[in-house]
């Protein structure tokens, strides 16, 4: 992600409730510091301190609480490059987008993203009604989604044996979908 200021990469992603509703800032370390000033600027200075003194302490208060919140710029980094084995979404694509590419998502950013739904709705797990079935069909059209991309990648790879082997599971899944709806699919 780039700085919003600039074309450098965005190494601080600052979060700001203004009216109450959250804003983003994507910002470089230069950019990020100047942010960080112009925001320390409206405050006071602490009595008997300079105002250099005063920024420096608020900045690197306000720097200490975004490395708890979140991660390191090298760890988000790699965090970022992270891809779902299913749909291949990044973790940088739905930080982006706010939206997940399919199930999956949630097992391969689990440790992301259980804090930000208990955050947002304050429960990890649904205790809602689910249509019934729905788990089974969701699992195999996951699987199904799954065991092709492996068969496009063996097949690339020049693994025909276990292409056929891929082909026979998709084959197999989707022949027992179509025997259970009645063979109208």
């Amino acid at each position: 992600m780039k700085c919003q200021k600039c074309e450098k990469p965005a190494n601080f992603h600052i979060t700001e409730l203004t009216g109450g509703k959250p804003q983003e800032v994507h910002l470089c370390e230069d950019h990020a510091r100047e942010y960080l000033t112009q925001a320390g600027e409206a405050g006071e200075p602490p009595a008997g301190t300079n105002m250099a003194a005063a920024m420096a302490q608020q900045m690197a208060q306000q720097i200490a609480a975004q490395m708890a919140i979140g991660q390191t710029a090298d760890e988000l980094e790699k965090l970022d490059q992270q891809a779902c084995p299913v749909c291949g979404i990044t973790f940088y694509e739905f930080r982006s987008q706010g939206r997940l590419g399919c199930p999956n998502d949630y097992v391969c950013f689990k440790k992301q993203l259980e804090p930000l739904i208990l955050n947002i709705h304050g429960e990890s797990q649904h205790v809602g009604k689910s249509p019934k079935g729905a788990s089974v069909a969701s699992r195999e059209r996951t699987q199904l989604i799954r065991l092709r991309r492996e068969m496009k990648s063996a097949i690339a790879e020049e693994a025909y044996e276990r292409a056929s082997q891929l082909r026979d599971q998709i084959r197999q899944i989707e022949g027992g979908r179509e025997s259970r709806m009645g063979g109208d699919e």
